[in-house]
């Protein structure tokens, strides 16, 4: 019996349309933030980056919900996101009012750390295009049911940017649901974005109440204790212990009291430096659990967009008609491989994760 009932793909445009925000990531290299001369510039987006994870290294058609300033930046942003060759048909451009006013394109500051100087993100996206978006700017019915979608994926970090988004989520998941498409969510817990509208309960009445919609739910076991309220047993306060026992009781809890969860999935990371983690992965799905492999001493260059990379390659798993383990060894392993380059999106290609998920050395390929 298969894990999920995916559309089939030739009655469907899309394989994956991810909603949420993209920011213009300005990325310091080797300095800190506010010591620098000089930025290199990368898109980034927790959902978008899953949508482009899915295009560039799995070669899934991929598409993306937004809404951006027209104005320089913001076509900045476009050029950058046509590289990562996601459709963006479904991308509102808003009229920018000459100084940011009223609207803007985010922008997210983000050092990488080195030793025991853990990274650093600094946001700046008040009063951006996709923040301010609102129920009934995108026609649901015709992009799931029109155009067709096998896979919708959203997450805590757009849920968080103002009060209409959870509207938009929820609005987007109602149309999902009644077309047939799957829907995934990345809880994505970020204090920074709820510490001024209500902080851990206010996240937790939020996601609570898109949770009851999701067929795959994801994150780490800090989302799912400060988005969820479930608690991992013997994982002490900064979350360095990794406990796969403690999370099994957690993930069992979730789909107790959310019994639509087809598919709940965890990372594991134990962060002993910023570029030395322990990484790894648990799924559980029809009563089981499966772990991915646990690699101890992970090199890491850049750890931002390691979970995003780590829902693509698990989503690919499960589009593809693989078992549960071989949908979870493919996420730990692009996650993996995501972190060894920079920015938010993965660089990896198919090759490369099948290679890692066998066990294959770092040795040179020529």
């Amino acid at each position: 019996m298969p894990i999920l009932e995916i559309r089939p793909e030739a009655d469907c445009k899309f394989d994956i349309l991810s909603l949420g925000e993209v920011m213009i990531r300005l990325d310091p290299g080797d300095n800190r933030v506010s010591r620098t001369r000089s930025f290199q510039v990368w898109e980034g987006g927790g959902e978008y980056n899953v949508a482009r994870g899915l295009r560039r290294c799995f070669g899934k058609r991929a598409a993306l919900v937004t809404a951006i300033a027209d104005n320089p930046v913001g076509r900045l942003l476009e050029d950058l996101l046509l590289q990562g060759g996601v459709d963006l048909s479904h991308v509102r451009w808003v009229p920018f009012d000459g100084i940011g006013r009223r609207v803007r394109v985010g922008l997210n500051f983000t050092e990488r750390g080195f030793g025991v100087r853990a990274a650093l993100g600094c946001s700046d996206r008040g009063l951006t295009a996709a923040s301010q978006m609102k129920p009934g700017d995108f026609d649901w019915e015709a992009i799931f049911g029109q155009e067709g979608v096998r896979w919708f994926h959203t997450g805590g970090i757009y849920a968080g940017l103002s009060e209409s988004t959870p509207e938009v989520i929820l609005e987007a998941m109602a149309a999902a649901k009644k077309h047939g498409t799957i829907i995934s969510y990345d809880l994505n817990y970020r204090p920074s974005l709820w510490q001024d509208v209500g902080g851990q309960e206010k996240a937790q009445k939020v996601n609570r109440e898109i949770a009851g919609m999701v067929d795959v739910m994801l994150g780490n076991e800090e989302d799912f204790t400060a988005c969820l309220g479930f608690q991992v047993e013997g994982v002490d306060k900064d979350h360095s212990k990794l406990d796969p026992a403690g999370f099994k009781k957690m993930i069992l809890k979730a789909v107790e009291t959310f019994p639509n969860f087809k598919v709940v999935a965890t990372t594991l990371r134990n962060a002993k430096t910023a570029g030395i983690n322990d990484w790894g992965a648990i799924a559980f799905a029809q009563g089981q659990f499966e772990e991915a492999l646990l690699r101890e001493d992970l090199e890491i260059y850049d750890r931002v967009g390691g979970g995003d990379s780590f829902a693509s390659g698990l989503i690919y798993g499960l589009m593809s008609g693989e078992s549960l383990s071989g949908a979870v060894n493919y996420g730990a392993a692009h996650g993996a491989l995501a972190m060894t380059t920079p920015g938010d999106t993965s660089m990896a290609t198919l090759a490369e994760v099948k290679k890692v998920m066998k066990g294959g050395t770092a040795r040179v390929a020529r």
